[in-house]
């Protein structure tokens, strides 16, 4: 049985950071991509940025410049480092992953949540102005 376990999140002031982290128990397929994805209150989930499995990576637009997802292999962990934090940024947080073989497009959005049958929990992002 696939888990996904993030955690990391937190309540901070506007300009400051936080680094998500989701940790992978089970099966998945070496050639599937990761992604992070977040859900506000009363929106839909976004794609924030996906990392596939060449170590392609793609942003949204909204947070380019500002996040950078990463992943370690050996400890089957996911990253988000969150930078210059901002308050539209509060949201829920869910890791995602697949099992592929799906390609992550630097010039392209993160794939769509539909992409992923592997979810986590979610980690809370409050970011306060």
């Amino acid at each position: 049985q696939v888990q996904l376990v993030e955690s990391g999140g937190g309540s901070v002031q506007a300009g400051g950071s936080l680094r998500l982290s989701c940790v992978v128990s089970g099966y998945v397929s070496s050639s599937g991509s990761m992604a992070w994805f977040r859900q506000a209150s009363e929106k839909g989930r976004e794609g924030v940025a996906a990392i596939d499995s060449d170590g392609n990576i793609s942003y949204a637009d909204s947070v380019k410049g500002r996040f950078t997802i990463s992943k370690d292999n050996a400890k089957n962990t996911l990253y988000l480092q969150m930078n210059s934090l901002k308050p539209e940024d509060t949201a829920m947080y869910y890791c995602a992953a697949e099992d592929g073989p799906t390609m992550v497009v630097a010039s392209l959005p993160p794939p769509p949540p539909w992409q992923y049958n592997y979810w986590g929990q979610g980690t809370q992002v409050t970011v306060s102005s």
